[in-house]
């Protein structure tokens, strides 16, 4: 594990060194005269690239350099001009241009700015896909610098975690009579799995039984509720009857109603044995 550590952070200090993001680093390989100048330039506003290297840092010195440029140009078509202008009137003879001459010259400079036009589209498209990929690198580069920080802590937790595992090591006295409580991660994860497809099934099964069998019982329970429905029309007529029996027999006084009273009472003890056995 320690070997690992120092591997991890051996790679990690070998990718947080400082790279310089300016043009004229990035230039270093391609250029032939870096090797043989290496004074320090005072029109350069990359010298302080080692300090800063963001992409605004970036922008500015490519504008910078585009106005330098842009300057250089003009100071150079307007000397040669000049030179060109001094040089034809203090000739003797004066250089003299004729019209033919001129047209010649038109029809050159005309055959030439289509050509340099055609240059400068070709140099805009070929800055639009630079642009765009510089664009993706800044990018990218941002996020291998952020995961490069992230992995930074990785030794550290990696520490931390390993103590935790032996502390909980030491604490676990005894270790736990079950094989299944003492199985790594990985066979841990494949018993869960296991265990989960055996409940599937249990619960397939589970309810294939309670399809088949819940309308069955359903059923029979429908019918009982009906019987004793039933049951309890029946025993609420008879209780009717009881009450009716007992108010009239309280209200009779000679024997005809005696015997009236008897023959209604046997009718009702008939009416109560044939309850008792159907319900029986």
């Amino acid at each position: 594990m320690d070997d690992l550590l120092a591997e991890i952070s051996s790679v990690l200090s070998e990718l947080q060194k400082s790279q310089d993001l300016s043009i004229i680093k990035l230039s270093e390989p391609f250029s032939l005269e870096y090797c043989a100048n290496n004074a320090k330039r005072e029109s350069d506003v990359s010298a302080d690239a080692h300090e800063n290297t963001s992409v605004a840092s970036l922008k500015a010195e490519l504008e910078h350099y585009k106005d330098l440029f842009s300057k250089l140009r003009f100071s150079y078509v307007e000397q040669v001009t000049k030179e060109k202008f001094l040089r034809a009137i203090v000739s003797d003879p004066p250089f003299l241009v004729q019209p033919h001459e001129n047209s010649e010259l038109e029809a050159q400079l005309k055959e030439v700015k289509a050509n340099l036009k055609a240059q400068k589209d070709e140099v805009a498209q070929l800055t639009k896909e630079l642009e765009s990929q510089g664009r993706d690198l800044a990018e990218r580069h941002e996020r291998i610098t952020l995961q490069t920080t992230e992995l930074s802590h990785l030794p550290t937790s990696l520490s931390t975690l390993t103590s935790t595992i032996a502390h909980l090591h030491s604490t676990t006295i005894p270790p736990s009579r079950n094989p299944d409580l003492n199985l790594p991660l990985l066979a841990t994860l494949a018993l869960k799995a296991q265990r989960d497809g055996e409940l599937a099934q249990l619960n397939a099964q589970i309810a294939e039984l309670q399809d088949r069998l819940l309308p069955r019982k359903t059923h029979e329970l429908a019918e009982l509720e009906s019987e004793l429905r039933e049951l309890e029309v029946q025993r609420q007529g008879t209780v009717a009857a009881a009450r009716e029996a007992r108010r009239k027999r309280e209200g009779w006084g000679d024997a005809e109603e005696l015997e009236e009273k008897g023959r209604w009472a046997r009718a009702c003890g008939a009416a109560l044995r044939g309850m008792l056995e159907v319900e029986g």
